[in-house]
């Protein structure tokens, strides 16, 4: 394989509609300089792809014939980094570029190594252009852009692939998934967020191959799980998450929730929510990974919760320790930072604080700087529960942080008292509550 000749499809980069004024000032300063430097570069991958559909790219990745030395001795600003796969990232103050040196298929050296279940654990084994292209994943991430000559490069029939609106693996399917699990992951999002079939053979293996993602570290099915869900096409991807059985290697207790959701009540709380981050990612706005967490884990918090209160724990010990628990649960599969995680359980904590109408303590929770993720969140509970008393406790919120000063005394003044929740009298069990 290592010397086979490949033969690319040169087609008009302009004819296809993309120009160079369509790309990234700064990445186009990238390449020119390691060309000038008699360096080949590319544009490569995801934003060749999306500039082909007409989207905007997110990213601009290039490729490069330079060693991640050489990348750095022409750009200064250059961080290498990685040991498995290294790379080369190029600064602009806070932003920086990925650039990464033609890869070639895995040899028997110390740089290209694949582990018992096929899994690569070293990946810097360096190349041509045309064997970087085919030991890529999917072909439709291996078109390259030669700005120099207005041209795009395909060398493993991506350009049919983008047509027929499909998502193709190069190479044998199993092979390439065993190589990296991460990339049924991958296969899924593409597929959710531009609505692409996933062909025939690539599909085959998935399901089957769906629990070798429990052998890949938590830290990163964390970052597949945020570009897979704050991709802008949530709902989709849950969908085919799902159908494959990869969704419970991700977020097991909440899949083992979702089987038991007899009323539907969880099933649209999601729902309901990633709609409302699609909704959110397309328009712009911000979204925080603090908040998919609590809509996910909130049914396995709830039932860890009641099972803490058949103990007879406090109910805001019952629900603190459940949080704890869960959380702890979830970091197995997917590494939640603590800066979230946090979040996560202040959102659940402060649910109970909506019941409280004075105005002292409305107007202190009104200034608690979680107010509004956990009013949003009240928000949801209350549609997709179809729960009266939090529909008129989301309302009388919604109201009040709408009027004057005199107007929220009034409404406190006129807001029924909450009732104070008897609790039996009776010693706490020591240990964890039976589940």
């Amino acid at each position: 394989m290592k010397n086979k000749k490949y033969k690319a499809l040169a087609l008009s980069a302009s004819k296809l509609g993309i120009s160079s004024t369509s790309i990234n000032s700064q990445a186009l300063t990238i390449v020119k300089a390691l060309t000038k430097a008699k360096y080949e570069a590319y544009l490569v991958g995801g934003c060749v792809r999306d500039l082909l559909l007409g989207a905007e790219p997110k990213d601009f990745d290039i490729a490069t014939s330079a060693t991640p030395e050489q990348i750095k001795s022409v750009l200064p600003s250059t961080r290498i980094i990685g040991r498995r796969f290294r790379l080369a990232h190029v600064h602009f103050g806070r932003e920086y570029y990925e650039v990464a040196t033609f890869r070639a298929p895995h040899d028997s050296s110390d740089k290209g190594k694949v582990g018992q279940e096929g899994r690569i654990t070293h990946d810097n084994v360096y190349g041509t252009i045309e064997e970087d292209a085919v030991r890529r994943d999917f072909a439709i991430n291996a078109l390259f852009y030669d700005v120099q000559n207005d041209k795009i490069l395909d060398f493993v029939g991506g350009m049919d692939d983008l047509e027929k609106r499909q998502l193709r693996l190069i190479g044998d399917p199993e092979t390439r998934y065993r190589e990296d699990p991460v990339r049924m992951l991958r296969a899924i999002r593409f597929a959710g967020k531009l609505g692409l079939s996933i062909e025939e053979k690539s599909e085959a293996p998935i399901r089957e191959l769906a629990p070798l993602l429990t052998n890949i570290a938590s830290a990163r099915l964390f970052d597949e799980s945020l570009k897979l869900f704050h991709s802008g096409k949530a709902l989709p991807v849950l969908e085919l998450l799902r159908e494959y059985g990869l969704f419970e290697c991700l977020f097991p207790a909440t899949e083992e929730a979702l089987g038991k959701d007899k009323d539907g009540f969880f099933k649209a709380l999601i729902y309901d929510s990633l709609n409302n981050t699609d909704t959110r990612i397309n328009a712009g706005m911000s979204v925080t990974p603090a908040f998919l967490f609590a809509v996910m884990l909130w049914k396995p918090m709830k039932k860890l919760e009641a099972a803490y209160r058949e103990e007879s724990y406090p109910d805001l010990q019952a629900m603190q320790l459940a949080s704890s628990d869960i959380l702890a649960q979830q970091v197995k599969s997917t590494a939640v930072p603590r800066r979230f995680s946090n979040v996560t359980r202040e959102i659940w904590l402060q649910q109970s604080r909506f019941e409280q109408k004075s105005h002292r303590r409305a107007m202190g929770f009104l200034d608690n700087r979680r107010f509004r993720a956990a009013f949003d969140f009240l928000c949801l509970r209350s549609v997709a529960e179809k729960n009266v008393e939090l529909q008129a406790d989301a309302a009388w919120w919604e109201e009040f942080q709408r009027v004057d000063s005199e107007a929220q005394i009034e409404m406190c003044n006129s807001a029924p008292s909450a009732k104070k929740k008897r609790r039996r009298s009776s010693s706490k069990r020591r240990g964890k509550p039976r589940t």
